[in-house]
């Protein structure tokens, strides 16, 4: 690993004074090593509040850059395998605008969503994307991220309107205005959305907003088999029912459930429901959901209405693969990620628990199961490297499965250098077209090295 030059030092300390550390402890902080990847710590941190300055003198020297947020991704998308600069946008977390009569707004990349939603509390508003961990705007849009109210709402595909970006040779650009639509040339908003810090550092992201529903309702439904609960969020899907969220937890998930919360949820099959809309819209849309998850083998609703009882079900959720821990204390989680179009998630799920039966350590299913994403956490020795191949061998199996279901290797995860061969598999050629994008607009791999594309195919 080549060091950074002392001059390069020195102008970053010029430019941010304290908030330029070369400090172990603080490189270790993001070192973004994911849930089963090892951490690959930068040799600088660069807190930033605005970016081109610091991306110009970075260029200038040469010295790769890595886009950190919270540091929540899973595949290692912060990692530092070339070591170099982080550059860190937590403090970058101001609403620059805000337009209720265009349900839009415009916020700095370090703004989590949490942060946002409660700027936004008293507007009748809301900003829908939920991927669980309270991420930050800017990199949900780099990983373009989804989550549990993507079945109505979509994910940041959907709800980025336009971004302004630092390139890698420090130019500052703006992808679209804030029109709701446009033919104005290449979209480069959304080339943007989903590249994972590889072609540039996203300074702020224009939103699309979201009315908050009238009434919501929530229920949770036990069912024999996992065939049951995937069919009825099929069926569901296929009826034209407007979900607002369709997620599924296996027996094993819900027994952690009980386990790490003391509740009483029945230890099957199980799924989460809610229901977003007018009062009689989600009186009437609940019991045709009863109804079809009747006929497919569910037992009778929980249902949750009150905000308290309904924040307490999602609160189980939410913490479902946190929860997983509890069934093998000491073990490290790792979170497979898989996507597959719904008319074969059933199938699907359903092999994927027949390979589990087969592996040596437990091993939990769940997932956004109306738009056809879930995922099945590994809990593994970390000690054993016979546990760890037999996983990846696991991983690659599901992923297979997936890609063979004309499906894909991440719904929601991204690629980062957890999923670079997988990337290859699933979309072949086309990912010799991204290298080359990726060479027109970064030819020194400045930006994010190591993410998305394996070593021989990188810049």
């Amino acid at each position: 690993m080549i060091p950074l030059s002392d001059s390069l030092q020195s102008e970053l300390r010029e430019l941010l004074g304290p908030r330029f550390s070369t400090a172990a402890a603080i490189c270790d902080q993001h070192a973004g090593g994911g849930m089963h990847l090892p951490p690959l710590p930068p040799q600088a941190v660069a807190s930033v509040e605005s970016l081109d300055e610091i991306v110009r003198a970075c260029a200038a020297h040469g010295a790769p850059i890595i886009p950190f947020g919270a540091g929540t991704s899973l595949e290692c998308h912060v990692g530092a395998p070339r070591g170099r600069v982080c550059m860190d946008v937590s403090a970058m977390k101001r609403v620059l605008r805000l337009s209720p009569e265009d349900q839009d707004c415009t916020v700095e990349a370090g703004l989590t969503r949490i942060a946002l939603n409660e700027h936004l509390r008293h507007t009748g508003l809301f900003f829908p994307v939920d991927p669980g961990a309270d991420a930050t705007i800017g990199g949900m849009a780099s990983t373009r991220a989804s989550g549990t109210t993507t079945l109505r709402y979509g994910g940041m595909r959907e709800n980025v309107m336009a971004l302004t970006v630092v390139t890698p040779d420090g130019r500052v650009i703006r992808t679209a205005q804030r029109a709701r639509k446009s033919s104005a040339g290449y979209d480069l908003t959304h080339l943007f959305v989903g590249s994972e810090g590889t072609l540039g550092v996203i300074a702020d992201v224009t939103l699309r907003l979201h009315a908050a529903p009238e009434a919501t309702s929530a229920a949770v439904c036990a069912f024999k088999s996992p065939f049951g609960a995937a069919s009825t969020a099929i069926d569901a899907v296929q009826c034209g029912l407007p979900l607002a969220r369709a997620e599924y937890l296996d027996a094993v998930s819900m027994r952690a459930v009980n386990r790490a919360f003391s509740t009483a949820y029945a230890e099957a099959d199980t799924l989460f429901l809610e229901f977003h809309g007018s009062p009689e819209e989600v009186a009437y849309y609940a019991e045709r959901a009863r109804s079809i998850a009747n006929e497919n083998g569910g037992g009778a609703f929980q249902w949750a209405i009150e905000t308290e009882a309904r924040n307490e079900l999602w609160k189980a959720r939410h913490n479902a693969g946190f929860a997983t821990l509890s069934l093998r204390p000491g073990a490290r989680p790792w979170s497979t990620d898989v996507c597959v179009p719904i008319s074969q998630l059933a199938r699907c799920i359903e092999t994927t628990k027949r390979d589990i039966a087969d592996l040596p350590f437990p091993a939990a299913v769940l997932g956004h199961i109306g738009d056809g994403n879930f995922h099945v956490i590994l809990l593994v020795d970390p000690e054993s490297a016979d546990e760890r191949i037999t996983a990846q061998r696991f991983n690659d199996r599901l992923v297979a499965r997936a890609i063979e279901a004309e499906g894909t290797c991440t719904g929601e995860h991204g690629v980062g250098l957890g999923k670079r061969e997988s990337l290859r598999h699933e979309l072949g050629e086309a990912v010799t077209l991204m290298r080359d994008i990726k060479r027109a607009l970064d030819p020194r791999d400045l930006m994010n090295p190591g993410n998305i594309f394996l070593p021989d195919e990188a810049a």
